[in-house]
């Protein structure tokens, strides 16, 4: 009969083989292709002593080719519970150094119950991504596994945060959870994510493309917008996840934690950004550093759809959700990418209670065969459901063109924006008056005897009649006319007055935005 100290002991040595993975030759060939193990990037991410361990000895359920005769440490992933920055999470990682970080039905098992203590505990979920996919001895268990993962991610969708992170490859069926999730992290030169592979598209199509161009990092982030988060390194990626999670609440009963408020820095002159030409561009991330805390703005999907710029920053110490226009890209206009990018956005301030601020400056929706063949009406209806779907403070500065169907896009009264302010540079009209005096003033203009004197003439005659935020004041459209210095205070004050804000949505199950 074993004695308490042995049996601690056979625990202690129980502990050390599960915690070793696929053992060394695995890890050191993880190491070679400069990739961190599981364990590693778990401890990077959490604070120090905070990992509790979840079913370190569960065992793999596969019988055939085989498998009954392998030992696989935690069947191929970490799973358990931690805090960063002193704020519960639950966290899991799949081992790449465990044959290959395949999903097997067991695997999924424990991804799902730390799903499950994330949904019941009301606390964020991350999910690091390195695996081969399913594990192809377990057959259908192996996809069922995943179906149980994708049912958790929707379930959880709105409810809690759900940020994954792709630190190897993710193929196939795997790339769907990330694709459920709030937030996607990707690494230059780590991360893979693809349905089919190059191999797969060369045997089927012909084309030849290499992984990274395919589904590589810079990819995902800059041209298809799978991810939202894009880093050099492992370590900067981590930087990241904790920036975000200290700007997000941890469930959708609660707001984000406040900060110790900050004044901006000095740096940005709000009265000096934009220029007196009005066809000049600047940089509209400049306005939201003049205004928010310290002048700190976390950017999501700098990459993709960069006519549109959307983050986070706070306000007298109170998270915001920004969302603006960028006169640098495009003119700031929409079209399919960035209506995605800013509707999705919006939807995720909505359901975590963050307030929206949102910054106009646009000439409309962009013109032209290929967006409207690619459904722009249907993607630029989603920022026009977003807002009006939302219930949170919504607050809108109109900085200088507001054209069109742009106008009333971005947050206008007319969406039930909480509060509209414009600055005096404003330009509030159906378009721009170049093109509205050409239709308006046709007749004038054709029969004229130097129709160029008069066509200039009428345009400055439209651009001092509608050229201005004043008309659109007068209908009660703009709430207040402000100075570009009078801003931050403005918004903040505004916030102040709507935090209690609550609104009575229709009974209804659920409505139908134009996907």
């Amino acid at each position: 009969m074993s004695t308490n100290q042995e049996k601690c002991a056979d625990l202690r040595q129980r502990k050390q083989t599960a915690m070793a993975g696929g053992g060394e030759k695995a890890i050191a060939k993880q190491k070679e292709s400069g990739k961190l193990t599981a364990r590693e990037r778990i401890d990077s991410i959490l604070d120090p002593g905070s990992f509790q361990e979840l079913d370190l000895f569960i065992q793999h359920s596969a019988r055939d080719f085989g498998m009954d005769k392998k030992y696989l440490a935690g069947d191929g992933v970490v799973a358990g519970t931690g805090s960063v920055n002193g704020r519960p999470v639950c966290i899991y990682a799949q081992d790449f150094t465990v044959t290959g970080g395949s999903l097997g039905f067991m695997h999924a098992m424990k991804i799902c119950k730390v799903m499950d203590h994330a949904i019941n505990m009301q606390m964020p979920l991350i999910g690091i991504n390195d695996s081969g996919g399913a594990r192809i001895q377990e057959g259908v268990r192996a996809l069922a596994g995943y179906g149980e993962i994708f049912y958790r991610n929707t379930k959880a969708s709105g409810v809690i945060p759900q940020l994954s992170v792709i630190l190897g490859p993710c193929a196939g069926g795997a790339v769907y959870s990330p694709a459920l999730t709030d937030f996607v992290f990707v690494v230059d030169q780590v991360s893979k994510m693809f349905i089919t592979g190059p191999e797969v598209i060369k045997s089927v199509l012909g084309e030849e493309i290499s992984q990274e161009d395919l589904g590589g990092a810079r990819t995902h982030a800059e041209i298809t917008g799978n991810a939202h988060f894009y880093a050099k390194t492992e370590q900067e990626c981590f930087a990241q996840i904790k920036e975000l999670l200290s700007y997000i609440p941890r469930n959708n009963r609660e707001k984000a934690e406040a900060a110790v408020p900050k004044a901006p820095q000095t740096t940005y002159k709000i009265e000096n950004i934009i220029p007196d030409d009005v066809r000049k561009p600047y940089d509209v991330r400049h306005v939201i550093k003049a205004i928010s805390d310290d002048s700190q703005f976390l950017e999501v999907q700098e990459l993709f759809a960069p006519n549109i710029v959307v983050g986070f920053g706070r306000i007298d110490g109170q998270t915001v959700g920004f969302v603006a226009n960028q006169p640098l890209v495009m003119a700031g206009v929409l079209d399919v990418d960035s209506s995605d990018k800013c509707a999705r956005f919006i939807r995720y301030c909505d359901a975590f209670n963050i307030p929206l601020v949102t910054f106009v400056d646009l000439p409309g929706y962009l013109p032209g065969v290929d967006q409207e063949h690619a459904g722009v009406i249907r993607h630029g209806a989603k920022i026009l459901y977003a807002y009006s779907e939302a219930t949170v403070p919504k607050i809108t500065v109109i900085l200088r063109k507001a054209y069109g169907g742009g106008y009333i896009a971005m947050c206008s009264n007319h969406l039930h924006a909480d509060f509209v302010f414009a600055w005096p540079t404003a330009e509030i009209a159906v378009m721009g008056s170049a093109g509205a005096a050409n239709i308006i003033f046709r007749k004038e203009i054709k029969e004229s005897e130097n129709p160029e004197e008069t066509r200039k003439e009428k345009v400055a005659e439209y651009s001092a009649k509608f050229a201005n935020p004043y008309v659109a004041a007068g209908y009660g459209y703009v709430d207040s006319v402000i100075e570009p210095g009078e801003t931050r205070q403005a918004v903040a004050r505004a916030l102040e007055l709507s935090k209690n804000k609550h609104v009575e949505a229709p009974c209804r199950k659920h409505g139908l935005p134009p996907f």
